[in-house]
Parts: structure tokens; sequence; C-alpha cells
């Protein structure tokens, strides 16, 4: 096979078992088709799993039917993520098509979210935020192919019940974009009036913005 095809069908695979190495990763997605090759990431100096790795198909379909089949399967009792492997760097650093859900019950994991948010459009990733114990923090993300299924996501989805919570669903801002926005919010005031209060501070300055 051509290397432009090995790339069409390469697949990332995340949230892998400490233990789950590339002969156990081979015969778990040889269940959807012909695997031409996987690789766990190591770290270079211990060669410990990362907790990723990458599997090539010979074809687009089965690697298709991986995406549809093998998703969230369990290796060593750990459920998988796997997803397109993104080699458009565009795309992956595309946040208008990148979204951020909070609210989130506790009993709502990756699958969860991802069968919610799948109806919409291709999904390049999505994950639930866990502290160290492997509890959600209540909040995710949802990355998706196009800025249209995110709109459409966003809109339909957002003040939604999801097992019993109300979800909050927006665009992703990334903490560079957000800290930029924010120092340009705050002021320094100084010889102020000490019998200015709140209120009058709120009035005198609100006539230039909120």
């Amino acid at each position: 096979p051509n290397s432009t095809n090995l790339q069409f069908a390469s697949l990332y695979v995340g949230d892998l078992h400490p233990d789950c190495g590339e002969a156990l990763l081979y015969e778990a997605f040889s269940q959807a088709g012909n695997v031409a090759s996987c690789r766990v990431c190591r770290d270079s100096a211990t060669r410990r799993s990362l907790g990723y790795a990458y599997v090539n198909y010979y074809s687009v379909q089965d690697a298709e039917k991986a995406l549809q089949t093998l998703n969230y399967m369990c290796i060593k009792g750990k459920p998988c993520r796997v997803m397109w492997s993104q080699r458009d760097p565009d795309k992956r650093k595309n946040s208008n098509s990148n979204l951020f859900v909070k609210g989130l019950d506790p009993s709502i994991d990756n699958k969860a979210l991802h069968d919610t948010f799948s109806q919409f459009g291709n999904i390049l990733s999505c994950k639930v935020s866990t502290n160290n114990s492997g509890k959600s923090r209540g909040f995710g993300f949802v990355h998706y192919e196009t800025e249209e299924a995110a709109k459409d996501a966003m809109e339909k989805v957002n003040g939604m019940q999801i097992a019993g919570s109300t979800v909050y669903v927006g665009p992703f801002i990334k903490r560079e974009e957000r800290d930029e926005a924010e120092s340009f919010t705050n002021l320094y005031v100084k010889n102020m009036p000490s019998n200015w209060d709140d209120q009058k501070i709120t009035s005198v300055f609100s006539e230039f913005g909120e």
C-alpha cells in the first residue's frame, strides 16, 4: 500500500492501560480489519507507556469500521478512546470547531459524551476531564471536524438536561486568548474619591461599557 493510503487509515488510540503493549493492541484492533502496524508511544527514558498509541490500517474502510465498533472498548479493563489521527495541524488548531461543556453529571463518561454529541457531526476528539482518581470534574471538551457541526451542537445541546443535569455548551477559548481578553477588561483606578461606593463607581464607568 502507498504511504498516502496509510496516512488516511491512521487512528489515534488514547486512554490506554499502562500495561497495554503492541501485541495486545494489534489483536484487539484486528477485529475490525487488516492492521498494517501499531505503535504504543512511550517515554524515551523509562520506556513506560504514555497512555496512547497509533494504529494503521491498510484500508480506510477498516479504519472506519474500527472507529465505529471499537471506540470505548475495554482493553485490560480500561475503555480506550479511538479517533482519526489528526495530522492536519490546521484542523487540530481550529478552535472554532472546539466546544467546552460544563455542568456534566458525574455519571457521564467519555462514551456518553461522545454518544450525545456524535449526532451533530464527525468528532475528532471528545473527553471528560477527570481528577487523579478518575472521577469526573463535571466538564469536558468536544472537537468537531467542522465549525458547522460545532455550532449545531451548541444550539441544540446548550441548556439541555443530560442525566438530570442542565449542561452549558459554548465555544472553547484557549487559555492564552482568555488571559488576553481578561487583561484588557481590568482597570486600575487611583486617586478615586474616598466616599465613592460600588454603586457610584458602577454608575460612573457604566457609560463606557458593561
